[in-house]
């Protein structure tokens, strides 16, 4: 394979971009629960949320590189603008084409979903470009709020709330007040990533200023923060489940959520960087499964 799309598949971080999806699919599970579903509002709805989050990764890679949190004591996944792979001119035209393509992508999901409902339209637009300023300024710009310790409130915001509740607005034009147990649960699910991502990289953060919630909750307390964000997250599911009498295939969820459970167990080894890895890969998947398993339960 070519030297250029393997530096390139490096930075757009494939592995991340499942997670992406999850809150995709849940909502429209949810949506296709409650008599609405379109094949073309899922796709571009899925395409958009892929799109976004390459932005958000190529705008990480650069700004924690400009920052100093990515150096030489960096213990995770290779970071290309730090290792000198791509420079900063590079990265910037690669950020700026994948935000012409995420809006290219959404403006077409918008018609497709809306037609003529020009209030949804305006609305959504400016989520959306809501969406792409907060996936940029996370490491990027004068005052990056994720260097602030914001990055879990919007993650929870962002892959949770907004993502859930909007991708089920996008199909029924219309939400109702219950989704924000789902859409809560998906988005703490969400930051229980994160969260093990900063707590792998505690040390070199807090030498570099990037004071994300686990350096300044510290290490025990963020673990703690850690398992009620599982825990918080299955008492949402369950509350949704018993509100509506879902059906008995949606407690496929507990699957994922027991690996969840299983994994957290290991977290007190946060200094070991290749176990860290690990378990930042295993919860990444097993939170896209605990949400692909209940809307498989809701839908069949």
């Amino acid at each position: 394979m070519n030297s250029a799309v393997v530096i390139w598949l490096t930075a757009i971080r494939p592995k991340t971009l499942p997670l992406a999806c999850a809150a995709i699919i849940l909502g429209s599970s949810l949506a296709s629960f409650h008599g609405f579903y379109d094949g073309s509002i899922l796709l571009l709805s899925l395409t958009t949320a892929l799109l976004l989050q390459i932005v958000s990764n190529l705008a990480n890679d650069y700004g924690d590189a400009i920052s100093g949190a990515d150096n030489e004591q960096r213990v995770g996944p290779l970071r290309v603008m730090q290792a000198g792979l791509v420079t900063q001119q590079e990265m910037k035209k690669a950020l700026a084409l994948a935000v012409c393509l995420v809006v290219l992508s959404g403006v077409s999901l918008l018609y497709v979903a809306f037609a003529e409902n020009f209030i949804f339209i305006i609305g959504f637009l400016l989520l959306g470009g809501v969406a792409i300023i907060a996936a940029i300024t996370y490491t990027m710009g004068e005052k990056p709020y994720g260097y602030k310790g914001y990055g879990d409130i919007s993650v929870f915001v962002f892959f949770g709330l907004v993502a859930v509740m909007g991708s089920y607005a996008l199909y029924a034009q219309s939400v109702h007040l219950a989704l924000l147990l789902p859409a809560s649960c998906c988005g703490m699910l969400c930051a229980s990533v994160l969260n093990i991502n900063n707590l792998r990289d505690v040390y070199t953060d807090t030498e570099a200023g990037k004071n994300t919630l686990v350096v300044k909750l510290g290490v025990q307390n963020a673990i703690r923060y850690h398992w009620g964000l599982f825990l918080l997250a299955e008492v949402c599911t369950m509350a949704y489940i018993f509100t509506f009498s879902l059906p008995l295939l949606t407690w496929l969820h507990l699957i994922p959520w027991l690996i969840l459970l299983h994994s957290a167990r290991k977290l007190v080894h946060f200094e070991n960087s290749a176990l860290m890895n690990q378990q930042l890969k295993v919860t990444s998947l097993a939170t896209f499964f605990y949400c692909l398993l209940f809307s498989v339960g809701l839908i069949f």
